[in-house]
C-alpha cells in the first residue's frame, strides 16, 4: 500500500476515533444522573480522581518501549525490537504492581481519615469499586506498547480502529449496567471485564499482524531497561509541564483577578483551542509513518512527510483563525448565554495563539518519533513556568489582556524553540523547511488546477 493511501486511511481511522471518544465522554451522562441521581453521580465522580488521573498517562514508560520498539523493527534490528518488546513488558507489569500498591496504600490512608464516611456511595462499595477501575485504567498501560506492533507492521489505521471498538465496548458495557439498574461495582467491574478480554485480544491480533515473534524471542536486556526507563522519564514530564501551563495560569488569574475573571479566561481559551482537535487527528495520521520512515533512514520521505504535516495544519489553523476571527465572539455568547463579556482584543490574542500552537505542536511529533523527549520535556517545563510568571506580572498591569498575552507567550516561544530543534533532528533548517515547504505548496496547487482543468474538459 502507498504512503499516501496509507495516511488517508490512518486519518479516516483518526477521525472515527476521536468521535467514539466525544461520544464516550458525553453520552453516558445522561444515563448516569437518570439511574443513580446527580449527587450520587457526582460523588461517583469525586471517588474516580484517582484512576482518571491514571488514565492520563502510562507513567511515559509504555511510550519509550513503543517508539524504541518501532525504530528497532523499522531500522532492520528485530531481534533487538524483540528485546525490546519482553523488556518493555516486564518494565510496565513493574510499574502496573508499583502504581496499585501506591494506589491501595493511598485507599488505605483514605479510608483511616474517614473519606469515604462521608460519601454518599456505601463505604465498602466506594473501596472496592475505586479498586477495581484502578487496575483497569493500569492494564491500559500495555496498549502503547501494542500499538507499536501495528505501526511496525504499517497497520496504523487498523490499531486505531480497534481503538474505537474497545471505547465503543466500554461505552456499551457502562450503558447495559446503568440500564439494568446496578451499582458502582457492577459499573467497574464491566469496565474491567472490557479491558481485560481487549486487551489480550489487542496484543495477540498485533502479534499475528507483525510476524515477529514466529522468528525472534526476546530476552529481557539490562542495557535496553535502563534505555527504556531514562526515556519514560522524559515523556513523564508531557503531562507535568502542561499541568503547570493550564493549572497554573488558570490559578494566577484566580488569585489576582478573581473568580469571574477565571470563568472568561478558561472559557475563552477553551473555545479558541476548539479546532486544535482538527490538528490531533492530522498528527495521528502522519506520526506512524513518519516514525516508520525515520527508523528505516528514509530521510527524504521523512522530511516530505513532516513538511506536509506543517502544511497541512497550518493551513487548517489560518482558515479556523480567519472563522473564529468573524464568528467566534458571536458563537462564544450564545454558548456562554450573554453571561460573560469578552472583548475583540482579548478573542483576537486568544485565537492568534492558535497559530502558533499549530506549528510546534505538529513539530513536537518529531521528538517522539526519534524517541528523543528529554528536550522537548526541558523546554516545557521551562516556558511553562515563562508563561505562568509572565501572567502573574502582566495580570497586575493590564488585567486580563495581559493574562491573554501571558498565556499565548508559551505558544509563541515554543515555536522559537521546538522548530529550530525539531528541524535538526531531522537533518534539515527551519529555512529549508519554509523554501520547500512552499515548493510542496505550489505542487499541490498545480495538481489541484490540472484535476479541475481536467473535470472542466
Amino acid at each position: 500500500m502507498s504512503l499516501k493511501k496509507r495516511v488517508f486511511k490512518n486519518g479516516i481511522a483518526s477521525i472515527f476515533q476521536k468521535g467514539v471518544r466525544v461520544l464516550e465522554q458525553l453520552f453516558l451522562v445522561p444515563f448516569f444522573i437518570s439511574s443513580w441521581g446527580a449527587a450520587y453521580y457526582g460523588e461517583w465522580l469525586t471517588l474516580t480522581i484517582i484512576p482518571t488521573v491514571i488514565g492520563f498517562s502510562d507513567l511515559g514508560f509504555g511510550t519509550a518501549a513503543a517508539n524504541s520498539f518501532v525504530l528497532s523493527y523499522a531500522s532492520g534490528d528485530k531481534q533487538k525490537a524483540a528485546n525490546i518488546s519482553k523488556t518493555g513488558m516486564f518494565i510496565i507489569t513493574l510499574m502496573i504492581g508499583v502504581a496499585m500498591l501506591v494506589s491501595i496504600l493511598t485507599i488505605f490512608v483514605l479510608n483511616y481519615f474517614d473519606v469515604f464516611e462521608k460519601s454518599l456511595i456505601n463505604k465498602t462499595d466506594a473501596i472496592i469499586a475505586v479498586s477495581i477501575l484502578i487496575l483497569a485504567r493500569l492494564l491500559n498501560f500495555y496498549s502503547q506498547l501494542f500499538q507499536a506492533y501495528y505501526r511496525s507492521a504499517q497497520k496504523a489505521a487498523m490499531s486505531m480502529n480497534l481503538l474505537s471498538i474497545y471505547a465503543a465496548l466500554n461505552l456499551g458495557a457502562g450503558l447495559l449496567v446503568l440500564v439494568l439498574g446496578y451499582g458502582v461495582v457492577e459499573f467497574a467491574l464491566s469496565q474491567l471485564l472490557v479491558v481485560s478480554v481487549f486487551n489480550l485480544y489487542y496484543w495477540i491480533k498485533g502479534k499475528q499482524v507483525l510476524g515477529l515473534f514466529n522468528d525472534f524471542s526476546g530476552t529481557r536486556d539490562k542495557l535496553v531497561q535502563k534505555e527504556i526507563t531514562r526515556k519514560g522519564l522524559g515523556y513523564l514530564m508531557s503531562p507535568v509541564w502542561q499541568a503547570i501551563y493550564f493549572q497554573g495560569t488558570t490559578f494566577i488569574v484566580r488569585i489576582v483577578l478573581g473568580p469571574e475573571a477565571v470563568a472568561i479566561f478558561n472559557t475563552v481559551r477553551t473555545l479558541s483551542r476548539s479546532l486544535n482537535q482538527l490538528f490531533f487527528m492530522v498528527k495521528a495520521a502522519i506520526f506512524p509513518e513518519l516514525q516508520f520512515e525515520i527508523g528505516k533512514q528514509n530521510w527524504d520521505t521523512a522530511k516530505k512527510i513532516y513538511r506536509m504535516a506543517m502544511l497541512t495544519v497550518f493551513s487548517m489553523s489560518f482558515l479556523g483563525f480567519i472563522f473564529l476571527a468573524i464568528f467566534g465572539l458571536w458563537f462564544y455568547n450564545i454558548w456562554t448565554q450573554n453571561e460573560l463579556e469578552v472583548s475583540q482584543t482579548i478573542w483576537l490574542l486568544f485565537i492568534s495563539g492558535m497559530l502558533f500552537n499549530a506549528l510546534w505542536w505538529t513539530t513536537e511529533m518529531i521528538f517522539g518519533a526519534v524517541n528523543q523527549p528529554k528536550k522537548m520535556a526541558l523546554y516545557g517545563i521551562g516556558v511553562s513556568i515563562v508563561s505562568v510568571l509572565l501572567t502573574y506580572i502582566l495580570s497586575h498591569q493590564f488585567g486580563l489582556t495581559g493574562a491573554a498575552i501571558g498565556a499565548v507567550s508559551l505558544d509563541i516561544i515554543l515555536v522559537f524553540l521546538v522548530i529550530p530543534s525539531g528541524c535538526k533532528l531531522m537533518g534539515m533548517s527551519p529555512k529549508e523547511l519554509v523554501v520547500h515547504g512552499v515548493d510542496d505548496f505550489r505542487v499541490i496547487f498545480k495538481n489541484l488546477r490540472l484535476k479541475i482543468n481536467n473535470l472542466k474538459a
